[in-house]
């Protein structure tokens, strides 16, 4: 058995207000739907909470992108906890290669049928708004829907950063039959991350920037994670021998395996190598897993 230890100290930043939230909500009126977009890693926490309090009672779907990512094992234990949560409606989606994607015009269609349209009268297009924190794949979906429906190409910008879409966009067609449109709006996250570990996942799965945790912070939550699951693959992945918890050994030697060494000038000698010092990751070293 291995010995467990907590995930790395870090303190969550005191995010900016969610002004976007406010620009959400004065395009409510001319939205049928309301498409959550999250990332399929990190199922069960992370949403935010204001998006249901904020953006009223229009039909919701919440779509779980990048399952090709995700442990897909425990799909329905997932689904059945997001039921238990009043989330009927979830797509496991890939936007890469369009997994699930002809799902969602179809939902989408049912549950605005299945709804009273506010402020819409006779008017046959629907309009659905994608929301999100940021880097979850909105705007990945968005184009995902075009290539699908109306066989076009990008709308949006899409990139592996969060913050590509600043602002509330102008109407985006996805469909024609039935006519549908789609507003993409920027992530917004919670003012306030639930715990640290919750904010380190967030940080992990790009939703904030690496330089606002610290990036050997992320990496040492990883090992962490890695080994509390038994997910060991790092290990024969990087010729380590076996697994360790200290995060400066295993980065020291990561680095000689990648020749991710730098050199360095002595002010007493000639231009040399500085390679990390091999490091023992054996029962007896500190901070390393003991079988």
């Amino acid at each position: 058995m291995w010995q467990a230890r907590g995930p790395p100290a870090w303190r969550p930043p005191a995010w900016h207000p969610p002004r976007g939230l406010k620009k959400m909500q004065s395009s409510l009126k001319l939205v049928d739907c309301i498409i959550e977009v999250h990332d399929a890693r990190i199922p069960l926490s992370g949403r935010n909470p204001l998006f249901q309090e904020t953006l009223g009672l229009k039909p919701h779907l919440l779509v779980l992108n990048k399952m090709d990512l995700a442990d897909m094992k425990e799909q329905q234990k997932i689904i059945q906890h997001l039921e238990g949560e009043g989330l009927k409606n979830v797509i496991f989606t890939n936007c890469v290669k369009d997994e699930n994607i002809k799902q969602i015009i179809p939902k989408v269609t049912e549950l605005v049928g299945s709804s009273y349209r506010y402020h819409r009268g006779e008017n046959l297009e629907y309009c659905i708004m994608v929301i999100g924190v940021p880097n979850v794949g909105k705007s990945s979906l968005i184009n995902s829907l075009r290539r699908q429906h109306l066989r076009k190409g990008k709308a949006t910008r899409v990139g592996g950063e969060p913050g590509i879409t600043r602002a509330v966009m102008s109407r985006i067609q996805v469909c024609e039959r039935p006519l549908m449109f789609l507003l993409d709006t920027p992530g917004v996250l919670a003012p306030r991350i639930q715990s640290v570990e919750t904010g380190l996942k967030l940080a992990l799965c790009g939703t904030v920037l690496d330089h606002l945790v610290g990036e050997e912070t992320l990496a040492d939550y990883l090992l962490y994670t890695l080994n509390r699951r038994q997910l060991l693959g790092y290990v024969q992945h990087y010729g380590l021998g076996e697994a360790c918890d200290d995060i400066t050994s295993v980065l020291k030697r990561v680095a000689v395996k990648l020749r991710k060494t730098q050199k360095v000038t002595s002010m007493l000698s000639s231009p040399t190598t500085l390679r990390p010092p091999e490091t023992s990751c054996g029962p007896s070293a500190a901070g390393c897993w003991a079988p």
